[in-house]
């Protein structure tokens, strides 16, 4: 989807340039709006500047989200448009709907599961119309809601009818008869079909989801709640368990849970999980001191702790969250790792030109979004498959050469990467890194 790019596009244009840098700009604003709008509707569930200021520094110090929320994609996007969702859909005006349909839509326009949202908004109408009994009000409602998702979604429709004869891209059934994650990148498309699906049998169906049910949860305990903070959110939902914010976050999750487990089992433990449920995280940071808070009060009532342990124990949620985003940043962006695949790419372009690429030549990559980045070549995924499905994606986008790494030459592809291929591909050289030795190949007319 392509909010991302769009909001890339606009720190481009104002910065006059098309550098990383440049792109970012805009993931910057969003987020150092992240910890004020989870503080604004922490201040909205409990009126207390406090526990407003904790909420927010949970949002600031986000552990695992930390690293992700302002680089470019959809994570600040996310948070900042599920803490406005959710601090808006109390009121009952009919604006509001409409103002709860654009958000809506800019979540589908960022991210495909978007669409749960606007089931959400026709849901909360639908909620409200059984306990107001004002079918007048629901309609007008309704008709508000849609015309602030179209708003947003009616261009990126119109667009996709043009190109490819449908609303939404036309590839994105064929993920439901996924066997195994790596064939996302299946080429063609079409060799997923529900009789391939069904052909692995219901035993192998059953564990594949059963496995994501695990790590979706494990998900759900370490990356959304934080591990410390985790039980303290648990309380906090209890707690205001009649706060109609709190039931529809709930559902929400649930329902993320449900599509990223049964529906798409591949994506959903891989990150999809994680992403999406980044739109319900101000929620999450809001209930945590409350839960902390009643957690606390209970056990004052039992004589344990004197009356200026609530402070204490608000400055240690703090305070861990903030060692806890330092370890997780040290680990993730400081150590070796992150961020080294795409290092050799430089590397691979120098041979390719040694070996007469052209400058519109194409090469087929691992990573192609980051092959750009590094070279400012055009470049294609090496498609899951074997040799010729490789020879036939690269017919059909005019890719010349072929970059295999050692990390990805798995199935068939370990064929072609160990020598073995198809004459049509001629070996170039090998570049040796740490634990990635690369492997290029001329792909001949």
């Amino acid at each position: 989807m392509p909010l991302a790019s769009i909001v890339a596009a606009v720190g481009m244009i104002v910065m006059h340039q098309t550098t990383y840098a440049a792109g970012r700009l805009g993931f910057l604003a969003f987020a150092m709006f992240v910890p004020v709008t989870t503080a604004a509707l922490a201040y909205n569930f409990s009126k207390r500047r406090d526990l407003a200021i904790v909420s927010g520094l949970l949002a600031v110090f986000s552990i695992y989200y930390a690293p992700f929320i302002p680089v470019s994609d959809n994570y600040g996007i996310y948070i900042v448009l599920g803490g406005i969702y959710f601090l808006l859909c109390l009121d009952r005006k009919p604006r509001t709907y409409f103002f709860l349909g654009l958000i809506a839509g800019l979540l589908t326009l960022a991210r495909s599961d978007g669409l749960l949202w606007i089931g959400l908004t026709i849901l909360l109408i639908l909620w409200r119309f059984i306990s107001d009994r004002k079918a007048g009000a629901a309609s007008i409602n309704f008709i508000l809601a849609l015309i602030g998702f179209f708003l947003i979604m009616g261009p990126w429709f119109w667009r996709n009818e043009q190109i490819y004869g449908t609303l939404l891209a036309p590839g994105g059934h064929y993920l439901l008869w996924l066997t195994n994650y790596d064939e996302t990148f299946i080429y063609p498309a079409n060799q997923l079909t529900m009789q391939s699906w069904l052909a692995q049998g219901w035993q192998n169906i059953l564990s594949v989801r059963w496995s994501a049910l695990i790590i979706n949860f494990e998900n759900a305990f370490a990356a959304q709640g934080g591990i410390f903070l985790f039980p303290f959110i648990i309380v906090g939902i209890w707690r205001y368990r009649k706060d109609e914010r709190v039931q529809f976050a709930s559902l929400a999750w649930l329902g993320l849970l449900f599509v990223m487990t049964v529906i798409f089992p591949f994506a959903g433990p891989r990150g999809g999980f994680f992403h999406s449920g980044a739109a319900l995280q101000s929620v999450w940071w809001s209930l945590a001191p409350l839960g902390l808070e009643s957690a606390v009060g209970a056990a004052r009532r039992r004589g344990w702790f004197t009356p200026q342990a609530f402070k204490v124990f608000r400055v240690a949620l703090a305070g861990i969250a903030i060692v806890m985003t330092g370890f997780i940043f040290y680990i993730r962006i400081l150590q070796p790792g992150w961020g080294e695949d795409e290092q050799i790419y430089p590397k691979i372009e120098t041979m390719l030109q040694q070996n007469g690429i052209a400058p519109t030549d194409i090469v087929m990559v691992r990573n192609p979004p980051g092959y750009y980045l590094m070279t400012g070549r055009s470049a294609i995924v090496i498609p899951y498959g074997d040799e010729n499905s490789l020879l036939d994606a690269a017919r059909q986008f005019h890719a010349r050469f072929v970059a295999i790494e050692a990390a990805g030459a798995s199935g068939p592809i370990e064929t072609i990467y160990n020598g073995k291929g198809d004459s049509s591909l001629r070996f170039l050289g090998e570049i040796n890194e740490p634990n990635n030795d690369t492997r290029i190949f001329e792909i001949e007319p």
